[in-house]
């Protein structure tokens, strides 16, 4: 940012990523309250054939599992919620969607606006989902179990020796 940068407001991008074909659902909401979840919630379940289950993966932000998001949830079997680790958001594929709008659109944008901006969000989606495709996972689940083995043998050797 520069000196002279004037920030317009800003918007929350909630978006849904199908991994069988790489599309994706979004939708801009002015606040990231369990109103605007369930209302997203809800843009999903009228998306998704009602003959197929949906699997949601969320980060443990507390909107995602306010009372009345989780009773919406429980009147409706198909929902199937997956709550992420903290500090593991690269489980969640649509977090690389999230990274390729930020790369491609917002962080070097200049938005005149929060309408010029959600346009701008608009426009990527409806283009990226012209030519998407899964996002494919290029580590082996044994490379990432022996990561993970040895950031945790790190961690005990450092807590160990304090």
């Amino acid at each position: 940012m520069t000196h002279d940068y004037v920030r317009h407001g800003t918007t929350t991008l909630f978006a849904a990523l199908n991994v069988l074909n790489g599309a994706v659902l979004a939708e801009c909401k002015p606040r990231h309250r369990h109103q605007e979840f369930l209302a997203f919630l809800r843009t999903i379940d009228k998306s998704v054939p009602v003959e197929l289950d949906i699997h949601c993966i969320v980060d443990n932000y507390a909107t995602h599992s306010h009372p009345k998001v989780r009773a919406w949830l429980a009147a409706r079997p198909r929902w199937n919620m997956h709550f992420i680790p903290t500090y593991s958001s690269w489980l969640n594929q649509v977090e690389r969607f999230f990274g390729l709008i930020t790369d491609k659109t917002i962080r070097r944008g200049s938005f005149s606006s929060v309408k010029d901006l959600i346009s701008k969000i608009d426009h990527f989606v409806a283009s990226y989902n012209q030519t998407c495709k899964p996002f494919a996972w290029t580590a082996t689940a044994d490379s990432i179990l022996e990561k993970l083995h040895r950031l945790c043998s790190r961690i005990r050797s450092s807590v160990s020796s304090a």
